[in-house]
């Protein structure tokens, strides 16, 4: 088992920066890598980036390169996810998820954080 914990967000402007933090916890060797994910209002959950804990090799949604920056810290077990230029549509509860190998599907989700921009 892995346990996520969330932290971050809030309520911020657009055009503002946030940043969220996950830890991780429990059986975490077996964790290949994390994910960000985000769920709007009446949308579907969907993929926002991603960063594998050994070689930190990223991946990034269209809707946010070059503004969202995905990183980690191997020794405190937590991954981040810096926000800058945020948008209205950015609005949504945030997810840290967990998976065990390249192919296998998200298992372990954290309890999710909202992020709110207001215009």
């Amino acid at each position: 088992q892995v346990q996520l914990v969330e932290s971050g967000g809030g309520l911020v402007q657009a055009g503002g920066s946030s940043r969220l933090s996950c830890v991780a916890s429990g059986r975490t060797s077996n964790s290949y890598s994390m994910g960000w994910f985000r769920q709007g209002p009446g949308k579907e959950r969907e993929f926002v980036a991603s960063i594998t804990w050994s070689r930190g090799d990223t991946s990034y949604a269209d809707s946010v390169k070059g503004r969202f920056t995905i990183s980690k810290d191997n020794a405190k077990i937590t991954v981040y996810l810096q926000m800058n230029n945020l948008k209205p549509e950015d609005t949504a509860v945030y997810y840290c998820a967990s998976r065990q190998g390249i192919y296998d599907p998200y298992k372990y989700w954290g309890q999710g954080t909202q992020v709110t921009v207001s215009s």
